[in-house]
């Protein structure tokens, strides 16, 4: 650990080298520190930080700048966060104000909301769908040659998908089918309701189709695909702002990143059952393309229908004192939104 004073001189380097982006430098630092010592003090004290690894010297100047070890210190031990402006505050109610239908809708606005306010790449992730049940099933025959399968959600989410079906298949059994799915299955989690897809109903179909294969493929689909988690990224191109044009793998490898979804999304894994606001530094995040970027990650929490995260994917160079205090109200907020939208079906 630190003496107090070196607390504080790490911390201003940290703060101003983000407000300015330049080195910095003792006299600059006399005129910033709650103390006053000279500047050959804080020269001597800048150089045990350096010595410790937690500053760096730049080849362009005689000041410094805060060193991966640096930030990590930084964000474990001195980072306070900061209150969220009332005018942000006001922006982030007016900017989610609407009626949604979907929960979907709420989870992409988030994203949406977020990457606006900071300029940086938002990644928000819904909460889990253990707890949602199948609450209707329908088949629609569109014509001779295609039907339309829906399902409808305890969160009243509504998912179809049109297929194709055989010259043989039998039309007359779509009833039968139906009538089986919803006395069997409604009402059940939706990861019970896949589960049963394989054990169950294929014994029940086969009483009167002579083979099920194909319809129980297009139910285990539609199933899947309204279990699937509700993950939205919004501002991905925010990335290159803080790229080295110069480059041009690190550039490439930005692009390949933001066009492959799963792999941001494997930055929020180690968040999911942590109520800490986390930061992990490029150092940490186990892609070169990412090593001078950071991530911010909150979990929020809607009671038994579980937990998802919001995130924020900037430069090492962030404001995490803002950044870590706003993560902390949007939580808040998205939470509430989500409470007041899952009550509106809970008792129904």
């Amino acid at each position: 650990m630190l003496s107090q004073r070196q607390d504080a001189i790490l911390r201003e380097v940290v703060r101003i080298f983000t407000d300015t982006g330049q080195p910095v430098g003792s006299k600059t630092l006399m005129n910033q520190l709650p103390f006053h010592v000279s500047s050959a003090t804080i020269r001597n004290e800048m150089a045990v930080l350096e010595e410790v690894g937690y500053l760096e010297k730049t080849h362009l100047s005689s000041g410094r700048i805060p060193s991966a070890m640096g930030y990590r210190y930084y964000l474990d031990h001195l980072v306070q966060p900061t209150s969220v402006p009332q005018d942000i505050a006001q922006r982030i109610d007016e900017d989610f104000g609407k009626t949604y239908h979907q929960i979907g809708d709420i989870i992409e606005q988030s994203a949406k909301i977020l990457s606006h306010l900071t300029s940086y790449t938002a990644i928000t992730l819904g909460p889990e769908s253990s707890t949602i049940r199948l609450t209707g099933f329908r088949i629609v025959p569109l014509n001779s040659h295609q039907l339309m399968a829906i399902i409808v959600t305890s969160d009243n989410n509504v998912e179809n998908n049109i297929y194709t079906i055989d010259d043989d298949f039998d039309s007359s059994l779509i009833e039968k089918i139906v009538n089986i799915v919803n006395d069997k299955l409604v009402g059940q989690p939706l990861p019970k309701v896949i589960k049963m897809l394989h054990t169950d109903v294929p014994a029940i179909l086969s009483d009167y189709m002579y083979s099920t294969d194909g319809l129980l493929d297009m139910m285990d689909t539609l199933f899947k695909k309204a279990g699937s988690e509700k993950y939205y990224v919004d501002g991905q191109l925010n990335l290159l702002n803080y790229a080295n044009n110069d480059d041009l793998s690190q550039v490439q490898s930005l692009f390949s990143l933001m066009n492959q979804s799963t792999d941001l999304r494997k930055l929020l894994d180690p968040s999911i059952s942590d109520d800490a606001i986390k930061v992990r530094l490029g150092s940490e995040l186990g892609s070169d393309a990412l090593k001078n970027y950071s991530i911010i990650t909150a979990s929020y929490d809607v009671g038994h229908h579980g937990k998802g995260v919001i995130a924020l994917l900037g430069p090492t160079t962030m404001h995490y004192s803002q950044l870590i205090g706003l993560l902390g109200e949007f939580r808040v907020e998205l939470a509430k939104r989500l409470i007041d939208y899952y009550s509106r079906y809970d008792d129904s």
